[in-house]
């Protein structure tokens, strides 16, 4: 005999678990490629279908209730047994082909550049590069190995230090600046921080360290994509706080300099991938060759 589920709606119940699980409407939205006006209607639709609120909304935030706090796993578990199912079907892995997600600011100025010297070490191994600034979900979006920024940890995930990032002061050596007083003369890009914290390396944190008191700190360009404001430095637009380790290449060629200090620390790169890989033999070459890349 034919069980019968009487379930609400799939979109609804995608639309509920990527909020919950993110605990924003907005990066649910982003994750699912609609507005997050659609994903507000999709959950309301799912409180009015269930009779329940799952969500308690907020100025500038949501937080779960109590029955939303017990449904989530639930679908969480489901749509993630979902994914392994159909990765196994595709049989992406038969096929050799890894995919690595990192930041796409780090995809275009460290990964893209280096992908020969991957393609000359592992000949037999295809590479897919998932660019996204959003935190990926492994089985769902079938990725095996990412690259994250930030202060870790990464519970529940293999994490490996990549490499330390700093940040500096950079523009085009046609704008001939030389020393702290020639700020006042052009704009200050600024790259905006999408977790704005005390220890954010941005420009009134160097202007603090610097000492410099008569320039204001807020003022300038800003831009909500990293490798955006790397492109307008290199572009003339103006002077920009700029990751050493995304720059080097610019640096070392001349296409950008550091006409000064000081240098702000900022956070690790990391190389996280799940506690027990599909693919654990292509995932350790993987980690391998990204870990000694970075110290080249």
């Amino acid at each position: 005999m034919t069980m019968r589920r009487s379930l609400p709606p799939l979109a609804a119940l995608r639309a509920f678990e990527a909020a919950g699980r993110r605990l924003s409407f907005r990066a649910a939205a982003d994750e699912l490629g609609v507005t997050a006006t659609a994903i507000s209607h999709q959950i309301r639709l799912l409180e009015q279908t269930l009779g329940l609120r799952l969500f308690h909304r907020e100025t500038r935030r949501v937080r779960l209730t109590a029955e939303g706090t017990v449904l989530l796993p639930v679908l969480r578990d489901g749509f993630d047994a979902f994914a392994r199912a159909i990765d196994e079907i595709r049989g992406r892995h038969a096929a050799g082909v890894l995919t690595l997600s990192a930041p796409t600011a780090f995809v275009a100025k460290w990964l893209v550049p280096r992908l020969a010297d991957f393609r000359a070490a592992h000949p037999g191994c295809d590479l897919r590069l998932h660019a996204s600034d959003s935190l990926v979900d492994f089985a769902r979006d079938g990725v095996d190995v990412a690259v994250r920024y930030g202060p870790g940890p990464y519970p529940g995930l293999d994490a490996h230090r990549l490499v330390v990032d700093r940040v500096a002061p950079a523009c085009s050596p046609r704008l001939a600046i030389r020393s702290e007083s020639d700020l006042a003369r052009h704009p200050l890009l600024h790259f905006e921080w999408p977790d704005l914290t005390d220890e954010t390396p941005n420009w009134p944190a160097w202007l603090r360290k610097a000492g410099i008191t008569d320039i204001d700190g807020g003022a300038g360009i800003r831009f909500s994509d990293e490798g955006h404001v790397i492109q307008a430095t290199i572009a003339g637009q103006g002077i920009a706080l700029v990751s050493v380790v995304l720059t080097a290449d610019d640096l070392a060629s001349g296409t950008l300099v550091q006409p000064f200090g000081p240098v702000l620390d900022a956070h690790p790169y990391w190389v996280v991938h799940p506690r027990h890989p599909a693919q654990a033999g292509h995932v350790g070459m993987l980690i391998d060759w990204l870990r000694n890349a970075a110290i080249r």
